[in-house]
């Protein structure tokens, strides 16, 4: 299925028909604020082993960040962390920014796997915030890759489709994406490290 869903107004009956998709363990691709990325609902195991099999890794083994609708839900999935590192977050957030935190003993039950840290992603995005927020818990997420040695990311939602067709059960059309995924910071340590700069500026919100 191919849905096309407008960033400035999104559709509220497409919404809940991506969300629906994706309680029913559906497997899907959409648009974020930097690139398109691949995904689906965090509590369908079945899902999750999918989207780990089109990305040629074992689940166990997968680096896939989490979305979410906003801040107030993150909790449930890491360890404390500091004041100073909520407040960056607070700043950045919605925004082209992963931070790495320590995952709770929740998320190595849900990835099958010994996972100590989990990338938390609130993307600057309508159309997936709404669809995580329709859901009503995270999505996971992982960057959809270009074939070209000189684009790295793919941006045309058609080609994606075109390629992607036969392993997804839906794509959701928000427009051309992005080609520079989002930085990725490491909040585990003393000190917040940029391990992958990308479309975000730790400077800019510190």
């Amino acid at each position: 299925m191919y849905i096309k869903i407008y960033p400035e107004n999104p559709n509220p009956r497409h919404v809940q028909m991506v969300a629906d998709c994706l309680r029913n363990g559906g497997v899907i691709i959409y648009p974020t604020d930097t690139v398109y990325a691949l995904g689906c609902d965090l509590f369908q195991p079945r899902a999750v082993e999918r989207v780990a099999r089109i990305k040629g890794i074992k689940a166990s083994k997968a680096n896939f960040s989490l979305i979410f609708y906003d801040l107030s839900h993150i909790s449930d999935y890491t360890r404390p962390f500091s004041t100073s590192v909520y407040k960056v977050m607070k700043k950045a957030l919605p925004g082209p920014f992963t931070f790495i935190l320590n995952a709770n003993n929740s998320v190595p039950k849900i990835f099958q796997s010994r996972k100590k840290t989990i990338g938390i992603r609130i993307p600057d995005n309508n159309v997936i915030r709404e669809i995580v927020n329709e859901l009503g818990n995270p999505i996971i997420s992982t960057s959809v890759y270009h074939d070209d040695e000189i684009l790295e990311y793919a941006t045309d939602p058609e080609l994606i489709y075109e390629k992607y067709q036969e392993q997804i059960d839906l794509m959701v059309d928000g427009g051309n994406g992005g080609n520079e995924a989002s930085t990725v910071i490491d909040c585990t340590g003393d000190q917040m490290e940029v391990v992958r700069q990308g479309k975000g500026v730790l400077e800019e919100i510190q």
